[in-house]
């Protein structure tokens, strides 16, 4: 397909974008004026309508500052690369991009054309762009890594959290029985979503009330993950998108044990976006925000007490040409 061909005419020279400038500091988020880019090889431009924000995504960009941060992103495809066969321009589509580009924080955003699904039907783009990341950590980490069966036990440290959400639904679509940790505030949650025992961290170790399991999904880390062990089955295996397992964990023959960092996948984001239609897995919403405010909105993912994904909606143009402004309030 020529790139020429399908690119949106409407699509102007420039437009606003959410620019980080030293990596961490939410004070140099800004949002500027920036040429759009157009695609290149492997390459399609999407309208974005919605991004998500996740918590310590700020510190990642340390090398190719300025940077434009969010990695999930639904929208619609503008233009592609001559070298592109699909998803042409009109398409609705979502996605996780890839960590060591500019990001989806931005009314334009370049996305390798191979990491696009369709959009969900049953889903606004709001309820969209929730989706990618914290989904395709927990489809990984159950199935890729933690090879997950119907009938087995699994735990789910962090049952209410963000990855944590899509673990138990997942988790309980497969048949497997579902075991939760969760706050006092999340335990009623992780119930909703499908938990069939949850346990209150804060009063009761898990050990003394859990049966053994055969999988561990941690994707909180800490005392919770080196604890673990304790509850495993032999040949347990324990996965944890959360921080390094311990070395005696690592080097336990009994134990397979994994740590991973969540990558793009459009086969697996498809077969995620079936079950969402089929209604056995939704998205959790916490606050959304305007692209003028984004200073605001990644305050409120790094504070860590968000119940559901921050998302920031891109609205129409209402900056004027040319206008620099503080991605909210200084």
């Amino acid at each position: 397909m020529d790139g020429s061909e399908t690119y949106d005419t409407t699509v102007g020279a420039t437009m606003r974008a959410v620019r980080l400038h030293s990596p961490g500091r939410i004070e140099d988020l800004v949002v500027e004026e920036v040429a759009t880019p157009r695609p290149e090889a492997g390459e399609a431009l999407v309208r974005v309508h919605a991004s998500a924000i996740t918590r310590d995504e700020l510190s990642w960009p340390v090398d190719r500052l300025p940077a434009t941060p969010s990695y999930e992103v639904s929208g619609t495809v503008v233009a592609t690369a001559p070298d592109v066969s699909g998803p042409s321009a009109g398409v609705a589509v979502y996605a996780l991009m890839d960590f060591d580009r500019d990001g989806a924080a931005a009314e334009y955003a370049l996305v390798e054309a191979r990491l696009l699904a369709d959009k969900p039907r049953t889903l606004d783009d709001v309820q969209s762009a929730a989706v990618p990341l914290p989904a395709l950590s927990a489809w990984q980490g159950l199935f890729r890594h933690g090879g997950l069966a119907a009938g087995e036990r699994v735990l789910i440290h962090g049952a209410a959290g963000g990855v944590g959400q899509f673990a138990v639904q997942l988790a309980h679509h497969h048949g497997a029985h579902v075991i939760g940790t969760a706050s006092p505030r999340g335990l009623h949650l992780a119930r909703e979503l499908g938990a069939d025992e949850v346990i209150d961290h804060t009063t009761t170790r898990f050990e003394d009330a859990v049966e053994p399991v055969d999988l561990v999904f941690d994707t909180v880390g800490g005392d919770r993950l080196q604890r673990s062990p304790a509850v495993l089955r032999q040949a347990g295996r324990l996965v944890s998108v959360a921080e390094q397992p311990p070395p005696d964990v690592l080097e336990n023959p009994a134990i397979r044990a994994v740590f991973f960092v969540v990558e793009p996948d459009r086969e697996q984001l498809i077969r995620l976006t079936t079950l969402i239609d089929a209604g056995h897995v939704r998205p959790l919403v916490g606050e959304v925000f305007a692209l003028a405010d984004a200073r605001e909105a990644f305050a409120r993912a790094m504070a860590g007490n968000a119940r559901g994904k921050v998302v920031i909606q891109i609205t129409s143009r209402t900056a004027s040409r040319g206008s620099t402004s503080p991605a909210g309030p200084s």
